[in-house]
């Protein structure tokens, strides 16, 4: 199973991770780690590093997090870059993250990475555009 480990700004990682455990319950080789405006990036880096060893297994680990280019996101990937068979992904939001936990077991980090990043292509919609996918299938159902 691949160990994930979640990190963003303020409380993002916490916040989805209370939604996570609602919906899902407590979650194993799981972390959270927020990065709230009264921290630095040495004890970002230093927090990400404690839990790199705690999760550390032979499947890996992704790290999630919430803003391209922003120092969660850089923090991970310098130390996804060190970790051969590490992943990185950012955009996170609620349906991603679900689905990445649901999803990981058995999975290596490329195939979760490709999975991840069609749950967010697929996951980013309106009401207008779902409204108007079922009223395209009711046009088609009615046709036959």
């Amino acid at each position: 199973m691949l160990s994930v480990i979640l990190t963003g700004h303020g409380g993002f990682a916490s916040g989805l991770e209370q939604a996570m455990k609602q919906i899902l319950g407590e979650q194993p080789q799981f972390i959270a780690i927020d990065f709230p405006e009264t921290s630095t990036t040495a004890r970002l880096i230093d927090q990400l590093e404690q839990a790199v060893s705690k999760l550390d297994n032979p499947a890996g680990i992704v790290f999630l997090t919430d803003l391209l280019g922003g120092t969660p996101f850089r923090v991970a990937s310098t130390l996804a870059i060190q970790k051969p068979g590490s992943e990185v992904i950012t955009g996170t939001n609620l349906q991603l993250l679900l689905e990445i936990v649901m999803e990981r077991d058995g999975l290596n980090g490329e195939a979760l990475r490709m999975q991840a990043l069609e749950c967010g292509h697929r996951g980013l919609t309106s009401l207008a555009d779902e409204l108007g996918r079922y009223h395209k299938l009711d046009i088609v159902e009615e046709g036959i």
